[in-house]
């Protein structure tokens, strides 16, 4: 009589599995935008320079570090238009912005990608917590950020009608670097306000997304519970696991769900390991294989995976056919986690801005 499988052994399979899945979209992936056809402008002419066919080379994931880092001085300025894959000619496009505190922002060009990566996202969330049908309060970042009508057709997903409020973290970035503490507390407050009348006007919104700081700020206002409020979802890099705590015990009175996440406009949204008692609170999170995946690098080796809990640089790959970007050194850093239960690929927790900066990363609101 054969013996059912232990759960590490079936974990173990499923690692091999998404390891498969992930070398098999890549070649995909790879095939699409090196193809004349149906490539964009950007990377048909970088594979001229190359010397080489990456649909020839590329044979699975790994086979990505022939191609050097990818930098993010190409995603700022224009023509915006040469990262088009040719097979999307004359479909809307959008195009998101990240950083732009200084200088010219990176942009990144988004067909139907945002809503994807909430659609999957959205298959994580508790029906009890965010309710289908429930309404939404957007309490974060808007302007030409991806967040904003990524939580939005979130909320549309899954049957509700999102409120939203005006919020520019470059405004509040200036604040902080001038010193200017009083007017950076001035329209947090501004920022707050426009929640809370929004909270409080409409009766059906049970679900929130926000950031740490603004979330505890909400929280010295109102209880968000007796407000209605079921569900937060809630990311940025200030999500510490002291903060984790404090939020899930305080500030949310142990009785609204909490659902930390990490996300940005060129990943998508990473999700976090379920709540363990025995993680001590450390947020934990798993990018959306295989559509993204991040490493946990060596700051000085950056093609050196670091050992299991030792800690590294986050190192960026994304894949879908809107948007190919491999070997992106991320400005965040963090600790190299193994596959759990409910993601069988590698995580990386406690995530923080990258200490190698010599300028350190101004996070305002965020």
């Amino acid at each position: 009589m054969t013996s059912a499988p232990t759960k590490s052994s079936t974990l173990s399979q499923r690692v091999v599995d998404a390891k498969e899945r992930l070398d098999a979209h890549t070649r995909e992936i790879v095939a699409w935008h090196f193809d004349p056809k149906t490539g964009c402008p950007f990377w048909l002419d970088y594979a001229k320079t190359l010397g080489w066919d990456p649909r020839d080379k590329i044979h699975g994931y790994d086979d990505l570090d022939l191609f050097p880092p990818f930098e993010d001085e190409w995603l700022r300025g224009g023509p915006v238009r040469r990262w088009i894959p040719k097979a999307y000619d004359g479909r809307p496009v959008y195009t998101f912005e990240t950083g732009g505190s200084t200088g010219v922002p990176k942009s990144r060009i988004n067909i139907e990608d945002f809503r994807i990566d909430y659609e999957l996202f959205s298959e994580t969330l508790s029906d009890d917590a965010f309710p289908k049908g429930a309404d939404w309060l957007m309490l974060g970042p808007s302007g030409p950020r991806r967040l904003r009508l990524a939580v939005e057709h979130l909320c549309q997903h899954r049957g509700g009608i999102c409120f939203t409020v005006d919020m520019d973290p470059r405004w509040v970035v200036k604040l902080v670097k001038s010193g200017r503490m009083n007017l950076m507390h001035e329209y947090k407050n501004h920022v707050i306000d426009q929640g809370l009348t929004l909270l409080k006007a409409h009766d059906n919104i049970q679900c929130l997304f926000t950031t740490p700081k603004l979330l505890e700020s909400l929280c010295e206002k109102v209880s968000i519970r007796r407000q209605g409020i079921k569900g937060v979802f809630c990311g940025g890099t200030q999500l510490t696991a002291q903060f984790h705590r404090f939020a899930k015990e305080e500030l949310l009175e142990g009785a609204v769900d909490f659902v930390p996440t990490y996300g940005n406009t060129l990943m998508g949204l990473a999700c976090h390991k379920p709540f363990d008692p025995a993680d001590n609170y450390s947020v934990i999170y798993y990018p959306p294989n295989p559509r993204a995946s991040t490493e946990v690098v060596d700051p000085e080796d950056s093609k050196r995976v670091v050992e299991y809990g030792e800690v590294g640089r986050a190192r960026l790959t994304t894949l879908t056919k809107e948007f190919f970007m491999p070997r992106f050194l991320e400005r965040d850093e963090g600790v190299r986690h193994p596959p759990c239960e409910a993601y069988p690929w590698d995580g990386i927790g406690d995530v923080r801005p990258f200490s190698g900066f010599a300028t350190p990363i101004v996070e305002g609101v965020y």
